[in-house]
């Protein structure tokens, strides 16, 4: 799915609007802003840093998370 930049600025602040009405999914919010910035990036468009360091905060969460997720449970016995 290729968009124009207006159609970027617009599915972005769709996005933020989205997020602040608490959307209950993160993984879904990452994926959607991830893809986003990609588009912007193909397009040579400037990334806002906010939306960068936000980008790059979820995806160390979750490859946080996908480690725990990973390691054998330790058994107490």
């Amino acid at each position: 799915m290729a968009f124009d930049a207006e159609q970027l600025r617009a599915a972005l602040s769709l996005l933020l609007d989205e997020m602040e009405g608490e959307i209950e999914d993160r993984h879904e919010v990452y994926l959607r802003l991830t893809m986003l910035l990609n588009q912007m990036r193909a397009m040579n468009m400037p990334i806002p840093d906010d939306l960068a360091e936000m980008e790059a905060d979820m995806s160390r969460e979750f490859t946080a998370e996908a480690v725990d997720d990973a390691e054998p449970p330790k058994d107490g016995a």
